[in-house]
This record gives structure tokens, C-alpha cells and sequence, in this order.
């Protein structure tokens, strides 16, 4: 690991304050205010493209962000001088939360459109289509009132239940969960890194074996968009931030070499 550089090392501070924030006060909901929340969510606020890079959700999560940042980031640093690693920093995390948000945006209008569909034309295997799609894990009562309206397809009761429930499934993927946590940036610096200094070995942590730095940033690019793509029930890692911070350091890296009186 190298010396602390002036721009690792305010952030490494910010990062740490706002962890003691989050976890020490919690009466003031700090965590809600700066996380990241869907586009149109009640709880949005255009702040927090910025804010929710600063924030994480648990002392693993912000220990392994920050081993990335004070391990590649001091070489990046002094390669680029403060200011231009500073602008890199905020923009690969701004348009990690921008991609992931954006993302977000579309598949949330595709629910939308699903359910207003359902409401004006439903029927039992609809309704189980929807939920099954769009519903990770459901608890009984969802999967014993599709058991009924399947056995009672003419119940005008169960049909407006149905549409309640329809309602209340796109309701809660609008307002409900937000992203937080400095990975996108991370993952911008990992890309950089890679670009920059491709052939340098790197140790992972785990399992502990050495990895040249291009390779490892295909393999965590790829991982990125599989699992972003195939998100499995519980998963709640916001793969496609990951994607945006290494797609946002491939422009800015590119756009740089591009203007070499700049760059060096």
C-alpha cells in the first residue's frame, strides 16, 4: 500500500464520518436522507447522486471500498495530480448512480406498464404471471389468494383484490430500496487501473493469488453484468453501479488520452 495521498485521504475521512453518522445517530435517519433512492420515489432527491457514495450499509461493506481506495488510489492520485483524481472519483461515482438509477427507471416503467394492463384485463393466470415475474419472495398470503382466484376466476370480489394487489406491487418497487456505498467509484478506480498500468499484478484477498490488473477488470466487469442481469432472489448489490462506475472511468479515460496536453 502506498503513502496516503491529500485526495485518499479526505475521502477515506468522509467516508468514515459519514459510516459513524449513519450507525451512531440513527434517530436523525441520516441513512434514508443520503442513500440513493429510485427516480419519482417519495424519498428522492437529486442530492443524492452525490451523497450516497459517501455512505454504506455495513462495516464490511465500507471496509472493502476503502481497502480499494487507499490500495489504488494514492498510484492514480500522484499519476493524475488531485484534481483531475478528484473529478474522476465523482464522476465514475455520479454516473454509477445515474446508470444504475436509469436502469432502475426502465424496468420499474415496464412493471407499471404490466400492471396497468392487469388492471384492465384481468384473470387469474395474468395475475400469477405478474407476480411470479416481477415479485422475488413472496410471503403465503400472495401465493394462497392466486391458489383462490384461480379457483374462483368469476369472483368480482377476487378480481378487485387482484388489481389491489397489482397497485400495491408497483408501489412498493417505486418507493421501496435505495443504493448507497462507494463501489461504483471503486470500480471506476479498479478500471483506471487497469487501463492505465494493465500488466501490474495485483494480490486478491480472496483467495490470496496474483492477478495482472487488465484481467481482473474483465473478470469483475463481467461478473458485474452477469449477475446485473440474472439477479437472483435476496440479492440486493447493485451490480449495475458497479457496471456504470467501470463504463464512466472507460469515457473519462479515453476522452483524456484523446487530449494529451491535458492528460499529462
Amino acid at each position: 500500500m502506498m503513502r496516503l495521498t491529500p485526495v485518499v485521504k479526505n475521502l477515506l475521512i468522509i467516508n468514515v464520518v459519514f459510516f459513524l453518522i449513519q450507525n451512531l445517530f440513527t434517530g436523525l435517519h441520516f441513512t434514508e436522507m443520503v442513500s440513493l433512492w429510485k427516480f419519482g420515489s417519495v424519498n428522492f432527491a437529486p442530492y443524492q447522486f452525490f451523497t450516497y457514495m459517501f455512505a454504506h450499509g455495513g462495516l464490511m461493506h465500507i471496509l472493502f471500498n476503502m481497502l480499494g481506495l487507499v490500495f489504488l488510489g494514492p498510484l492514480l492520485e500522484q499519476f493524475w495530480g488531485p484534481k483531475r483524481f478528484m473529478i474522476f472519483y465523482l464522476v465514475t461515482g455520479i454516473g454509477a448512480g445515474i446508470l444504475y438509477n436509469g436502469i432502475e427507471y426502465v424496468q420499474l416503467s415496464n412493471i407499471k406498464n404490466q400492471v396497468e394492463e392487469y388492471v384492465i384485463n384481468p384473470d387469474p393466470e395474468s395475475f400469477n404471471a405478474l407476480i411470479v415475474e416481477n415479485i422475488e419472495s413472496a410471503n403465503p398470503e400472495i401465493y394462497n389468494f392466486i391458489e383462490l382466484y384461480a379457483q374462483n376466476p368469476d369472483s368480482e370480489q377476487l378480481e378487485e383484490r387482484s388489481k389491489a394487489y397489482a397497485r400495491k406491487l408497483y408501489n412498493e418497487k417505486h418507493n421501496y430500496g435505495s443504493m448507497l456505498g462507494a463501489s461504483g467509484a471503486i470500480y471506476g478506480i479498479l478500471m483506471a487501473f487497469g487501463l492505465l498500468f494493465p500488466n501490474t499484478e495485483l494480490m486478491l484477498l480472496f483467495p490470496p493469488i496474483p492477478i495482472k490488473a487488465k484481467y481482473l477488470v474483465l473478470i469483475l466487469g463481467a461478473i458485474a453484468l452477469y449477475s446485473g442481469l440474472n439477479r437472483e432472489s435476496g440479492d440486493v448489490t447493485a451490480h449495475f453501479a458497479h457496471l456504470g462506475g467501470m463504463i464512466f472511468a472507460f469515457i473519462m479515460i479515453q476522452f483524456w488520452k484523446n487530449d494529451r496536453n491535458r492528460f499529462y
